[in-house]
């Protein structure tokens, strides 16, 4: 049988003492896909950034593909809130999108011609190439949580964990032929 990619083992997550998650366990297989569904203050986020290791549990364990989670954490690709963002910052879209080839790159070396192609791939993967060059802070916010979502995927993670990732966004769906559909 496969290890779980994340495995929570009675997690308990506090905010200056007090608790606000107790005794959480969750196994979770490879290819799952999986919500986390709640009321505003339920934890959702708390959980989240628990995961990635922004937040420090006052008990339990995080386990990602069999590895203690703060070993793993680029194993990881996120895709944040956009409350949590600062859109003040001066970038463009291509330039968010290349931050997700940092870790590989590290601090010293900048994006090649081969991760600018990448980010360019991502961005017409949901539809925003045609933004690249524009600051981040001038487009819609359905608009940028695309953009975030393209920089996530620049990243090739076994696992995404997304925060809020459909708010703000409106899909279309190409019609095509299907066997189930068609009248």
């Amino acid at each position: 049988m496969n290890k779980p990619v994340l495995e929570i083992n009675h997690l308990t997550v506090a905010y200056q003492q007090t608790p606000v998650l107790w005794d959480v366990c969750a196994s979770i297989p490879k290819g799952v896909l999986l919500a986390i569904v709640g009321p505003n203050g339920a934890g959702k986020t708390t959980i989240i950034k628990t995961i990635l290791g922004l937040i420090k549990p006052l008990a339990g364990t995080i386990s990602i593909m069999g590895k203690p989670s703060h070993t793993q954490r680029h194993a990881i690709a996120y895709v944040p809130q956009r409350a949590t963002i600062d859109w003040d910052f001066p970038v463009t879209v291509l330039d968010v999108v290349l931050m997700g080839c940092y870790a590989q790159l590290g601090w010293i070396k900048r994006p090649g011609p081969t991760h600018i192609q990448k980010a360019q791939e991502a961005l017409k993967l949901v539809d925003m190439l045609e933004y690249e060059n524009r600051p981040i802070n001038t487009l819609s916010g359905g608009q940028q949580q695309r953009v975030f979502l393209a920089r996530a995927l620049m990243q090739d993670a076994p696992i995404y964990v997304m925060d809020e990732p459909f708010v703000g966004l409106i899909f279309t769906v190409k019609k095509q032929s299907c066997k189930y559909c068609d009248n």
